[in-house]
């Protein structure tokens, strides 16, 4: 007895090396030092593509720490120029939205990670909010949350408002506080 199969597979391009980042100046203050946009949700493929970027300009990265929440898969290493760069994923301490990065005798950084089905003037806006130089310090949740209620009150304002809802946005809602009264002095 014999069995025949036959598999399709669709050959999917590989994402473009050049990673999408935006850095802080080294002079900004908060607490993330910039930006990252991956293509994919594959942090094999898409940390090497950063490392290009950053290992020269912040030396070369040796551990990345991420929350595996929006991580599918967290690889325990990955090569990159033949060398190894250890990952470590950390749930309770690590904020999801963003990636610690530890680099040969510099330092740490810390960068927004943008979630890679962003739209792109979505990702233009954190990219930069992320940059601020003497910005609010904003962790990367806040970006992602002040982000996502900017887009849900674009939606909400192109709707028209009931009669209700307009009289409560001009301020015609009942106060729930109580306010004392002369009998009640």
């Amino acid at each position: 007895m014999t069995a025949t199969t036959t598999s399709t597979h669709t050959a999917v391009p590989p994402p473009s090396s050049a990673a999408r980042v935006a850095l802080k100046s080294s002079t900004g203050r908060g607490l993330l030092d910039g930006a990252w946009w991956p293509r994919s949700r594959d942090l094999a493929a898409e940390l090497p593509g950063l490392a290009d970027v950053l290992d020269p300009l912040w030396g070369r990265i040796t551990r990345v720490a991420v929350n595996p929440m929006l991580w599918p898969v967290v690889p325990r290493k990955v090569t990159v120029h033949n060398r190894v760069m250890k990952i470590g994923w950390f749930t309770p301490e690590l904020d999801p939205h963003k990636l610690l990065l530890l680099t040969y005798g510099t330092g740490r950084f810390d960068l927004l990670v943008i979630p890679p089905e962003t739209d792109d003037a979505s990702a233009e806006r954190l990219m930069a909010a992320a940059c601020v130089p003497d910005g609010p310090p904003l962790t990367a949740t806040d970006l992602m949350a002040a982000e996502t209620a900017r887009l849900q009150g674009a939606e909400v304002l192109d709707r028209a408002q009931s009669a209700q809802e307009s009289w409560e946005y001009e301020g015609g809602a009942t106060s729930t506080h109580a306010v004392p009264t002369a009998a009640g002095r």
